[in-house]
C-alpha cells in the first residue's frame, strides 16, 4: 500500500515502513542510521519511528538524508531482550514494539521493522495483526547462504515455533514458495522438506505425512517438490526452499552462525601466521573481501514472520547500520511486491487439509509458550 495518505510527512507518495527503534544491541543511533543510508538509496520510502521522542528527535535531525521523511511517535517504554513474551503482551502497550506493530494495523505502514526480542516480537505480531485466514502457525523466514543464482536459499521455521506438524509444515512450504516467488522472482521454486536422509521411509512419522501433503500442493501452488533432503542442502543448490520446525531451524541456524564465524577466525589466524602467509593475504585482498561481502550476514539480515495479516521483518538484535539498512530494503521490497495479500490468495487457493480447527490453537497458533526468546539471527 502505498501512503497517499502520508504525503504530508514524505513530500510525496512512498512505501512507509514502521520502525521499531529501541530494542537492538547498538541501540536508535544504529537504527536511525541504517534509515539513512535506506533513504539516500531509495526515494520511494518513508519512516513512522517508534520510541523515546526526547531520545530520537535529535538522532533524526542530524540526519539530513531523512529531513522530511520521518514521522516520530512516542513510545517511553522498551521491550528488552530478557522479557517474557507473555509479560510483555500484558503491560507492553507503551513499548516502541507495541507502538511499531500498532501503525501495520492501522493501515499507516505496510511493513514493520525491529531489532527487539523476537519471541515477543512474534506473540505481539500474531495477537495485533492476528493470522491470515488458514494459517495453523507463523513462521520465520530467513535467508541462507547458497550457490544459487539468486545467492541465498530460504529456510523456515527460523524459530518462531518449536513445534510442527505435518499440516503445518506443508503451509510452511506453500508460504516459503510464496516469499521465493516474490522475493526472488523465481516463477517455479524447488522446495525440499528436511530430514535424516534423502529415502521416503525415513524421518518421523509427520515428516513422511507432510511429504505427501506438500508434494500433493505442488502442482495447483506452482512449486516443484524435490523431496527430502538433508542439513548440508541448506547451502546447496538442490532446493530454494527448506521447510522445517522452528526447533530445528534455530538450531540449524545458529549452528551455520558459529560454524561461519569460526571459519572466518580460523582464515585470519592462518594469514597471520607468517610474514609469507601475511604477504599472501595482501595479494589475495581482493578476493578475500568479495568472498565476506558474499557472506556477511549484515546483508541478509531480516527474517520475516509469514502467516499474519501484516508483514513483519525481524532484524538481527545485533545489527548494525549496514544491518538495519539490509532490513528494510527487504521491508520495501516486499511491500512494493505486495506480499501479504498474494500469500493471502496463494494460502488460501491450495487443497486444505482435513482438519478440525480444534487442532490448532485458533488465537496464537501456539506460540505462547513455544516462541523462542532468542534472537533467531
Amino acid at each position: 500500500m502505498s501512503a497517499q495518505s502520508d504525503q504530508h510527512m514524505t513530500g510525496a507518495a512512498r512505501f512507509v515502513i514502521s520502525v521499531d527503534a529501541m530494542g537492538g544491541d547498538e541501540g536508535p543511533s544504529a537504527v536511525v542510521a541504517g534509515m539513512a543510508q535506506s533513504a539516500q538509496k531509495n526515494a520511494d520510502i518513508g519512516f513512522i519511528l517508534h520510541g523515546p521522542r526526547d531520545t530520537l528527535a535529535p538522532l533524526v535531525a542530524r540526519r539530513r538524508e531523512l529531513a522530511g521523511r520521518v514521522e516520530i511517535r512516542d513510545a517511553p517504554d522498551v521491550v528488552s531482550m530478557t522479557d517474557k513474551p507473555s509479560q510483555v503482551l500484558r503491560q507492553g502497550s507503551t513499548t516502541s514494539m507495541w507502538s511499531a506493530l500498532e501503525s501495520v494495523r492501522a493501515g499507516e505502514a505496510t511493513v514493520c521493522v525491529s531489532c527487539g526480542n523476537t519471541g515477543a516480537l512474534m506473540l505481539m505480531s500474531v495477537i495485533r495483526l492476528r493470522k491470515l485466514p488458514g494459517i495453523y502457525r507463523p513462521a520465520i523466514a530467513v535467508m541462507w547462504p547458497s550457490q544459487n543464482p539468486q545467492q541465498h536459499n530460504i529456510m523456515l521455521d527460523g524459530g518462531a515455533d518449536i513445534r510442527a506438524d505435518a499440516k503445518d509444515l506443508m503451509q510452511y512450504a506453500l508460504m516459503g514458495a510464496s516469499y521465493a516467488r516474490n522475493g526472488f522472482g523465481l516463477a517455479c521454486p524447488r522446495v525440499g522438506l528436511l530430514n535424516v536422509g534423502t529415502e521416503e521411509h525415513k524421518g518421523r512419522a509427520e515428516l513422511r505425512e507432510a511429504y505427501d501433503l506438500i508434494a500433493a500442493n505442488a502442482h495447483s501452488s506452482d512449486f516443484e517438490f524435490v523431496g527430502f533432503v538433508e542439513g548440508r542442502d541448506l547451502p546447496g543448490t538442490t532446493c530454494d526452499v527448506i521447510v522445517t520446525d522452528g526447533f530445528t531451524g534455530n538450531v540449524a541456524l545458529k549452528t551455520g552462525e558459529g560454524t561461519a564465524k569460526l571459519a572466518g577466525d580460523l582464515l585470519r589466524e592462518a594469514f597471520a601466521y607468517s610474514p609469507l602467509s601475511r604477504l599472501a593475504a595482501l595479494m589475495a585482498y581482493t578476493s578475500l573481501r568479495r568472498m565476506k561481502k558474499r557472506i556477511d550476514p549484515r546483508r541478509a539480515n531480516g527474517g520475516v514472520f509469514l502467516g499474519l495479516n501484516g508483514t513483519v521483518v525481524k532484524s538481527h538484535g545485533a545489527a548494525d547500520a549496514t544491518g538495519v539498512s539490509s532490513a528494510i530494503k527487504l521491508a520495501f521490497e516486499l511491500a512494493q511486491s505486495g506480499f501479504t495479500e498474494r500469500l493471502a490468495a496463494r494460502v488460501a487457493g491450495a487443497i486444505a487439509p482435513d482438519a478440525s480447527a480444534s487442532e490448532h490453537d485458533d488465537t496464537t497458533g501456539g506460540t505462547t509458550d513455544d516462541i523462542t526468546d532468542e534472537a533467531p539471527q
